[in-house]
């Protein structure tokens, strides 16, 4: 398959059928456009669950698409390593951005205990109020019975207000956190330009962190940086500044934005999930985890081996690339009857694997059930129906299942 040129859907979904398995490579972002990618991992999960590819754009690395298989590699932190990348692509030596996301412990454990306090109770009681008064403004200055672009109007405008407040950064600059999220994780840019972009966002947080420094501790993530015992010094190695800005940016900003868009789409495919919720508002806090579960905003994450070790009957060689698609774990018939579709009562829904599992599980996760939350409160208030009168473009990304455009009109109630 040439992947410089986006073939269409139709000969995706056929090659998925008709291609060796030693040929299916699940990384191709073309399938994840195209929304093509079903086939590929219903197929390796009923074919070889643990599959070798070892030939890619990135280099040869383990596919684990079954629920069990990747919640046994996402909790064995000791012998599946985060360290240097979760990226199924390696960072470039002469500009690596150190995370905690991406390391093990005891330093990861530092790094995360410093700013999971911004996400802890005492903050998450204090921020539903804050996230109603938000959602309530974007919802009522909608253009009620015009066409409009749902994620840019509602799903970036939401999320960005929300990074602001969690970073304390100046409210009318925020879309610049969504633009360097975009630059993290999507591809198009070269990387000089990617280099270049990147650079901006440090000066501009290094500065903050100054700010924040010579003030008092306070509850956002810079202030937590600059004063925490195992951080305040995160300053002296820019690029692990750098690297831990970007994972915070990118973790606040694209489960929350993308399954915001995502379940508008999902409930216009699935009517009659729509009318359940019509008819009783109570599901809503179990609508999000399916929503979250079956958009799954990151499609995987990557571990590499410590050891030689057996998985699900192979042999995995130290030093491999072992990749989890989550996407394809929250699809999987075993654990999810139906899996593909939006079913909102569904009495599992909450044990999807969009979130991680132990270490290293998404510190956020209560944040952006409770955004999601607040905002179907609100919908429903106001709207009968959020309609989708356009197609989705989603962004070309193996990583971000996201979308740039998702054309809706509203009607009120």
């Amino acid at each position: 398959m040439n992947t410089a040129v986006i073939p269409d859907r139709d000969f995706l979904l056929a090659e998925a059928h008709r291609l060796p398995l030693d040929e299916l490579d699940v990384s191709n972002y073309n399938l994840f456009q195209n929304d093509a990618i079903w086939p590929y991992f219903e197929r390796l999960r009923k074919e070889d669950p643990v599959h070798y590819h070892a030939d890619s754009r990135y280099g040869p690395f383990w596919s684990v698409t079954r629920f069990d298989d990747i919640k046994d590699v996402d909790q064995n932190h000791k012998v599946f390593s985060s360290e240097g990348s979760i990226s199924i692509e390696d960072m470039p030596a002469d500009f690596a951005t150190p995370m905690f996301i991406a390391m093990d412990q005891p330093k990861h454990d530092v790094q995360r205990k410093a700013v999971s306090p911004v996400v802890g109770p005492r903050n998450l009681a204090g921020f539903e109020s804050l996230i109603r008064e938000r959602v309530s403004n974007i919802l009522d200055n909608l253009p009620v019975g015009e066409s409009f672009n749902w994620v840019d109007r509602v799903s970036i405008e939401l999320t960005t207000q929300m990074l602001a407040t969690l970073f304390n950064f100046p409210f009318e600059e925020r879309r610049r956190l969504t633009h360097w999220s975009d630059v993290t994780t999507l591809p198009g840019l070269s990387a000089e330009q990617r280099r270049a972009e990147l650079l901006e966002c440090l000066a501009c947080f290094t500065e903050l962190w100054h700010e924040r420094k010579k003030m008092e501790p306070g509850f956002d993530l810079i202030s937590m940086l600059a004063h925490g015992e195992g951080t305040r010094d995160i300053i002296n190695r820019p690029m692990e500044f750098l690297g831990n800005i970007l994972l915070l940016i990118v973790g606040g900003n694209d489960t929350t934005r993308n399954s915001i868009s995502g379940g508008v789409l999902a409930l216009n495919q699935f009517p009659g999930e729509y009318d359940k919720l019509r008819n009783d508002i109570s599901l809503i806090p179990n609508m999000v985890a399916e929503i979250i579960r079956w958009q799954t905003p990151l499609a995987y994450m990557r571990r590499t081996a410590l050891e030689d070790v057996e998985l699900n009957g192979k042999t995995i060689r130290a030093g491999d690339k072992v990749v989890m698609w989550y996407v394809s774990g929250n699809r999987d018939e075993e654990k999810f009857e139906n899996a593909n579709d939006l079913i909102i009562d569904r009495e599992n829904a909450r044990n999807h694997i969009s979130f991680g599992f132990g270490i290293h599980r998404c510190m956020g996760n209560r944040l952006a059930e409770m955004q999601l939350r607040v905002l179907w409160e609100e919908i429903m208030q106001r709207f009968s129906f959020v309609e989708v009168v356009g197609e989705a473009k989603r962004v070309k990304s193996n990583l971000v299942r996201g979308y740039s455009e998702l054309p809706v009109r509203v009607h009120r109630k």
